[in-house]
């Protein structure tokens, strides 16, 4: 039993070395079994019925939302507080009032979700009309792991912009592990956007992204550096309205902007802006 006793004394020593560990009475970040918890409540009532084993009636579906959203409101709030609490300990800054903060903060994401259910609506008629494959709105809400990863961004891309540390990277990380489309909360984008197939499309931080604009699978809207000194820079490039861009096509750089209306061939590498109305591709004939 000594020697158990050492080993253990042994674990403890590294919570103090390294860290990586979550104490209620040090800093107590947010739960991410919690956080995703909500995440299922926000998109059932995006989507009420659809993503769910429950069956929804005119007659319950009033009932059911009221009560879904008084649970985002109850569990969000406690786990955006964490968040905060967390930033505030971790900066040695006052948290006086950030339950009542937080609080208002969810208040305005539930004040949100018309727009965000009419953003996602609008990624899932994009999806419907831009794939020759697809029957029905009602099939690429179910099943189409664009139109999620979408979904999950634009919840955490509201929260991001509100200033919510952590959760945002949470949801969008879940989201990630599920579709294969890496979204950084912080990147904007338009609405009417399709990701197509999607597995391994990469979208950074400060991309920005038009109004229709459809991306293939292996796509990537990344940064030319990785330097921890340009973390507050725009670092990932300008995607204008209706571009098409094909599978493993790589955009890098802040001041890379492709113009309207154009398209990207597939596997193409690119740094420096494309006018509108371009074709960009290497064509073996």
């Amino acid at each position: 039993m000594s020697s158990l006793d050492e080993r253990i004394n042994k674990v403890l020593e590294s919570y103090s070395n390294h860290g990586g560990i979550n104490l209620s009475d040090t800093q107590n970040f947010p739960n991410r079994e919690k956080v995703l918890s909500v995440l299922t409540d926000i998109e059932n009532v995006i989507f009420p019925g659809i993503r769910e084993d429950f069956v929804l009636d005119t007659d319950t579906l009033r009932f059911v939302t009221g009560e879904r959203i008084h649970r985002i409101v109850r569990n969000l709030t406690n786990e955006v507080l964490k968040a905060i609490k967390y930033i505030c300990t971790k900066e040695k800054r006052d948290g006086t009032g950030c339950y009542k903060y937080s609080e208002q903060l969810v208040l305005m994401l539930i004040d949100e979700i018309p727009e965000l259910r009419r953003l996602s609506c609008t990624d899932a008629q994009a999806a419907l009309e831009g794939d020759p494959a697809a029957r029905s709105a009602e099939e690429v809400i179910l099943s189409y792991p664009g139109v999620e990863a979408l979904m999950v961004h634009r919840v955490a891309h509201f929260l991001y912009t509100k200033g919510v540390p952590i959760i945002p990277r949470i949801m969008s990380e879940y989201v990630h592990g599920r579709t294969g489309i890496d979204i950084h909360p912080g990147a904007k984008i338009g609405e009417e956007c399709f990701i197509d197939h999607g597995t391994g499309v990469v979208i950074g931080e400060t991309c920005e992204i038009g109004r229709h604009v459809k991306i293939y699978q292996g796509v990537t809207l990344g940064a030319l550096s990785v330097k921890k000194s340009l973390a507050d820079s725009k670092r990932h490039p300008t995607i204008e309205d209706n571009v098409t861009i094909y599978a493993g096509a790589t955009i890098l750089g802040g001041d890379t902007v492709i113009g309207k209306d154009s398209t990207i061939g597939g596997n193409m590498w690119i740094t420096k802006s494309v006018a509108p109305n371009s074709k960009v591709y290497n064509c073996v004939t």
